[in-house]
């Protein structure tokens, strides 16, 4: 864990941006504004009530029948000449505006969480930064701190930051607004609780207001004892964020892959795997029962002694006679108002464990992405467009530092169809995705040619939503008609499924590999990109399905150059150049033109 200044640090910069730069920033201080003054309020109230709270145990005391019932139902007016409001009229007020503060304190949660989750998704998408997020870590040898388990990042802990009042999730704003009002409670009460308290001769020496000395001393005792116990508590916090977050992880992959497990006959395998880190989760709960246990025991000893020790340690001036029985009630509640102002950390000391865990967590998600941003600009850079699609002084490496290709030239001329191919592990879908442009190990220039550019990959990603919307992806749902990709589908042999192309379910689940590769060519087909790359993008399909799909592909896309990584000799058949990524098993490799035809693919490999 970070220092305290370094944690606050962290917490300034999460925060500041969205009251200082955001587009919601006017409306933001506006809600803060009313949710404060609301609070400021309600201590106001508290400090009415602890007057009134004087004046009707007095008239208790003295048996004052109408004063009992003004003070509980209508005002009185005081000997001193100030109005005492009655008891229903405050109450009734203080309700109205514990309400509306809840109120605006969840519109301004709910607002301040929408901003920072866009800003986190545009951080975190842009310069595909979740792609190299994940590389970074694997170029350090470990787990980086920071990298795993993203979605849990955006989703629970940025909830975690802010808070959430509905289910009583305290983050900065309940924290920091309770710390304002347990600051200005401080100081209303204290001079109220030095004016009752009066002074207390100990060994010859007079002590003036001693309740506010006792009460600080008191509250000193149980902070530095509560630190004490509950100081492993932010790091438990931290490590249980992310064995809860793995252990659901797993569950998900399990989910997600339930027929190859089933195929594999791996339930035993998936079984450990999963008791496995839900013994880690366990293991993490155990030593925050224990720390809990202790800071439980602490703060609710601490809490039951306060509600009787300023009533013990003002009786003797009651039973003296120099206090009347309202004055002891208030004393005792101007004291608890000075010492849980002055316990706050004591009080809320699990709650900021939890926070500074939640802070940390953000912080180091923040910091990667900002790292994989950076490396944005290493690796083969992106040049200006040209005519021609290719890579000039290339060098790839892997994150371990290996190199795959030194100084490479490779260019790829618009409307030819080239097939790329080599022993499998020689570089080739790595070779691919420096042509992309999403590969961060290595140096020289990648140009980008002129037109639209589709990659396909081996295993194609499939979205949550509609088929349409699987489809049309990356393209909105509404790039393509209903019948245009309906057509598609019919083309690359799904008619099956046109019926249902408005349902919504995981599709990846529902479709075979076969179905999921024959799905992006129909994608290929709707996009119609000046520049196609399939990196074994049909590899699932048998050699007739296969020749069909690339026939498809040449009438429809007749303008489109098209680029293949392929190890079947007939792909060979529908490209006019053949490319040999040759790599021995030490050193570089290097980019070879063969002949083009089946029988060259065959002696490639």
């Amino acid at each position: 864990m970070r220092s305290i200044a370094e944690f606050l640090g962290d917490a300034w910069r999460l925060a500041k941006p969205y009251f200082s730069r955001s587009e919601e920033r006017r409306s933001a201080w506006l809600l803060l504004g009313a949710v404060v003054g609301m609070q400021l309020l309600l201590v106001g109230m508290s400090v009415v009530l602890n007057f009134w709270n004087n004046a009707f145990f007095n008239s208790l005391q003295d048996k004052d029948w109408n004063s009992f019932i003004n003070l509980l139902l209508f005002w009185k007016v005081m000997p001193n000449g100030l109005v005492m409001p009655g008891f229903v009229g405050v109450a009734t007020l203080y309700i109205a505006i514990a309400v509306y503060r809840i109120y605006l304190t969840q519109w301004l949660q709910i607002r301040w969480r929408r901003w920072m989750t866009r800003h986190f998704l545009d951080s975190w998408l842009a310069d595909r930064a979740y792609y190299r997020i994940s590389l970074i870590a694997l170029a350090d040898g470990q787990k980086s701190m920071g990298t795993e388990n993203p979605d849990q990042r955006i989703s629970d802990d940025l909830r975690g930051f802010i808070g959430d009042s509905v289910v009583g999730v305290r983050g900065i704003l309940s924290l920091g607004i309770d710390l304002m009002s347990n600051v200005v409670s401080l100081f209303s009460f204290i001079a109220i609780l030095w004016s009752l308290s009066g002074p207390l001769t100990l060994f010859g020496f007079t002590i003036q207001g001693y309740m506010v000395w006792v009460a600080l001393v008191y509250s000193i005792a149980g902070t530095v004892a509560t630190h004490f116990v509950g100081r492993p508590l932010a790091m438990l916090n931290f490590v249980k964020q992310r064995v809860e977050a793995d252990f659901r992880f797993s569950l998900v992959r399990l989910r997600e892959n339930t027929e190859g497990v089933a195929l594999y006959g791996g339930e035993e395998e998936e079984k450990r795997g999963l008791l496995f880190r839900f013994d880690a989760l366990a293991a993490n709960w155990r030593e925050l029962m224990r720390r809990y246990r202790l800071l439980t025991a602490l703060t609710a000893g601490y809490g039951q002694i306060a509600s009787v020790f300023p009533i013990v340690v003002a009786a003797p001036r009651y039973f003296a006679g120099l206090i009347p029985l309202g004055a002891l009630t208030q004393t005792s509640g101007a004291f608890g108002q000075v010492q849980g102002a002055m316990s706050w950390f004591v009080d809320s000391y699990a709650d900021i464990a939890s926070w500074r865990a939640t802070v940390e967590r953000l912080s180091t998600f923040q910091r990667a992405i900002e790292a994989a941003r950076a490396a944005a600009a290493e690796g083969v850079r992106a040049g200006a467009e040209a005519p021609d699609y290719g890579l000039r002084g290339a060098t790839l490496g892997l994150p371990d530092g290996e190199k795959l290709l030194d100084g490479a030239d490779l260019s790829l001329r618009a409307g030819e169809s080239v097939v790329v191919s080599g022993r499998s592990g020689s570089g080739k879908s790595t070779l691919f995705r420096a042509l992309a442009g999403i590969w961060p190990f290595g140096a020289g220039e990648v140009r980008r040619g002129r037109g639209r550019t589709l990659f396909l990959p081996q295993r194609p990603y499939i979205p949550l939503g509609s088929l349409r919307h699987a489809v049309c992806y990356p393209a909105a749902v509404d790039a393509a008609s209903g019948e245009e990709a309906a057509e598609a589908l019919r083309a690359v042999g799904l008619g099956r499924l046109v019926p249902r192309l408005d349902d919504e379910d995981n599709w990846a689940l529902h479709l075979s590999g076969g179905e999921q590769q024959r799905l992006a060519i129909a994608r290929a087909l709707l996009a119609r990109p000046d520049w196609l790359f399939l990196d074994e993008a049909t590899a699932s399909l048998d050699p007739a399905a296969e020749a069909s799909l690339y026939e498809l592909l040449r009438q429809r896309l007749p303008g489109t150059t098209i680029v293949s990584i392929a190890h079947r000799p007939a792909v060979a058949e529908f490209h006019a150049r053949h490319i040999v990524f040759e790599r021995g098993p030490e050193g570089p490799g290097k980019l070879v033109e063969q002949p083009a035809g089946p029988m060259a693919m065959e002696a490639a490999h």
